[in-house]
């Protein structure tokens, strides 16, 4: 497919009007929908803003490619449009962009569509050509720049073709490489697999190139994997480079020299992960069934992120389960109100939603272990997780298990406990290295979990999951509005990030701990991840000049996303506005939290939104406190968010 295809003349935008990022997506997207690329706005936009909530597609040197691919596209289309004044889009450098390139890829779309996207952003790398893009005038204009540009790199592009298989040949026939030159391989991935991940790819090449080094880039984008490495690729190379924000096929990478960077640093520091890998700067990478990954400072992070990952680990494999069980069980209830607790209704739905409730311990231990020490902790991990949920005599007596925290320790230590036998195990002869996953890994790590869970943990965590209970069964009601507010504002701060997943977490243990009675805290997290999709919801209905016409439509889909227990809903909207978005939801949640621990609501179900409110005897607790809270920041967004402006 001719890139000219994709880039129509009758959709360009040479002159455009949009002086914020907000207005630059507003107007990008209209167009699309006008000229039907597009069948349903608010969707696409809703992806594209879900993107840009990721990181920014402002990729600097003034440029900004956001892209979406979803049903809502109709066909494959990207639309140029230039600001001779520049517009502050967030962009990496920091600087203002003024070439812009909107990305539509169909939800099915086919290689070829994709293959000719891919070549739009590998195109966009070289600085001599956005500079004649800046200078153009006309759409024709723009279209015979990228046709000339796409003649060249194709001519490269088969020049290098020509010399890989050349090479690959020379390397079959001799043991040694043809060329003297330092050889080094890539890997390059991003989300979504349309643009990043090809810049990343055009940029280490040419930085390469410049450099003297060769290089073998392997995409993982939406058209598949593409240059895929082969074994004798990795092995004659000096190290490897993974620029990628997904998971990538890492163990055929074992006993290299490995750097791992986010695929916006193939983009922005192809330099400097080159050098460093010439210099061998990166750990030596050993593989998931053996030693523990290399230490990576600039792409682990500090140990708070490390445990952070670890733990989201958990928390997102054990959310299906809540989720599920906590809905089943509310509907339980239901049938129990007409009829009866005798009822196979009942009893069916509530053992149900009771079997999934028994995994959320298990699962979220086995998981985080898993999250540090692969595969080899998932077994361990998963049976510490399940000693915390029962109650055993040991050294300590204990009548309460250690349940919930007993869980995140028993995670935490099965997923080291891993780790360091893979060290322990290293020095065993080269015989015995398939007995190590089905023998040595399972035996002795269930043995060890074992012994800790029954001698250290469990009795530790149960008396203090005891007192926990017992402390906040007897704090007084000050104190329980103080803590509801707190836990409330949480759910609002990020909307599924850090903060909200540890009041999510908080709840959780504690429902859990009291064998899944005790709702007080899931009320007040519950009621207060419902406020700000509401809030967005209200606010758009009673304020509609303070929002665009795609954002009213949207907002109308909050309503559904507010009483289901959607906080994310809200997620779109904060990307593009955070401070009135998220300041005016942390105080309608706090507001909201306080209030059901005032009218004392009880919400014995982890999830389920208003379908939770016939789970409670305090109904209208609950209502007055969602209303109050939901309608206080509706009213606080409303006022003090500015007029949009209309397109």
């Amino acid at each position: 497919m001719d890139i000219r295809e994709l880039l129509r003349k009758d959709i360009m935008i040479m002159d455009l009007k949009s002086t914020t990022k907000a207005d630059v997506i507003d107007e990008l997207v209209a167009k699309y929908a006008a000229s039907g690329i597009i069948t349903d706005a608010d969707l696409y936009k809703q992806d594209i803003l879900k993107r840009e909530a990721e990181s920014t597609t402002g990729i600097g040197d003034g440029i900004a490619m956001p892209h979406a691919k979803d049903k809502a596209v109709s066909q494959a289309a990207v639309l140029f449009a230039k600001s001779d004044a520049g517009v502050e889009y967030d962009a990496l450098d920091g600087k203002p962009v003024h070439l812009f390139f909107m990305i539509a890829a169909p939800e099915g779309a086919d290689n070829t569509h994709l293959a000719a996207l891919s070549a739009l952003s590998s195109l966009l790398i070289n600085p001599d050509f956005v500079a004649q893009l800046r200078q153009a005038k006309t759409p024709d204009e723009v279209q015979r720049l990228f046709a000339a540009a796409q003649k060249a790199k194709d001519e490269k592009d088969a020049a290098e073709a020509a010399k890989e298989q050349a090479d690959e040949a020379a390397r079959a026939a001799a043991a040694t490489a043809a060329s003297t030159k330092p050889f080094v391989v890539a890997v390059t991935a991003c989300p979504t697999g349309i643009a990043h991940t090809y810049m990343a790819e055009a940029a280490l090449k040419e930085t390469a190139a410049k450099m003297g080094v060769d290089i073998k880039v392997e995409t993982n984008g939406s058209e598949g994997v593409k240059h895929l490495l082969s074994k004798s690729d990795i092995d004659r190379s000096v190290g490897v480079i993974i620029a990628a924000d997904k998971k990538v096929d890492m163990n055929r990478f074992a006993g290299k020299h490995l750097i791992n960077h986010p695929v916006i640093d193939g983009i922005k520091k192809p330099e400097e992960l080159i050098q460093d890998t010439l210099e061998e700067k990166g750990g030596i990478y050993a593989g998931n069934n053996d030693e523990d990954e290399p230490e990576d400072t600039e792409s682990n992070g500090t140990l708070w992120n490390r445990i952070y990952k670890d733990l989201m680990n958990g928390v997102s494999n054990m959310l299906p389960f809540v989720v599920g069980g906590g809905i089943i069980m509310a509907l339980s209830f239901i049938f129990e109100q007409y009829a009866g607790k005798e009822s196979l209704w009942f009893t069916f739905t509530n053992n149900l939603g009771n079997y999934a409730f028994s995994f959320l311990v298990p699962v979220l231990a086995a998981y985080i272990a898993m999250s540090i020490g692969d595969r080899p902790a998932l077994m361990p991990g998963f049976v510490g997780g399940y000693m915390a949920t029962i109650a055993t005599a040991s050294i300590v007596k204990a009548s309460n298990p250690s349940g919930f925290l007993g869980g995140l320790v028993a995670g935490f230590v099965a997923g080291w406990l891993v780790v360091y036998l893979k060290k322990a195990f290293k020095g065993l002869p080269k015989s015995l290295d398939g007995l190590k996953t089905i023998l040595l890994y399972p035996v002795v790590g269930l043995a060890l979990i074992g012994i800790i869970m029954f001698f250290v943990v469990n009795p530790i965590f149960a008396a203090i999951n005891g007192a926990l209970i017992n402390f906040l069964e007897g704090m007084g009601t000050g104190n329980a509005i103080l803590v509801g507010i707190i836990l409330a504002a949480m759910m609002s701060i990020d909307m599924g990030g850090p903060f909200n997943k540890a009041a999510y977490t908080f709840a959780i243990g504690i429902y859990s701990a009291s064998n899944y009675t005790d709702g007080r805290w899931m009320a007040a997290v519950m009621v207060g991840g419902m406020i700000p999709p509401l809030a967005i919801a209200i606010a758009s209905t009673l304020f509609p000049a303070k929002f665009t016409e795609n954002e009213r439509q949207s907002g109308l889909s909050n309503y559904v996303l507010g009483l289901t227990f959607i906080t994310e809903g809200a997620i779109p909207f904060a990307a593009t506005d955070p401070v009135h978005v998220i300041g005016s939801s942390v105080i309608g949640s706090a507001i909201a939290g306080g209030l059901t621990q005032l009218f004392k609501v009880n919400v014995p179900a982890p999830h389920g939104g208003i379908v939770a409110l016939a789970l409670t005897d305090q109904k209208v607790g609950f209502l007055v406190s969602l209303l109050v809270g939901a309608i206080v920041a509706g009213l606080i967004l409303g006022i003090w968010r500015p007029k949009a402006k209309q397109n």
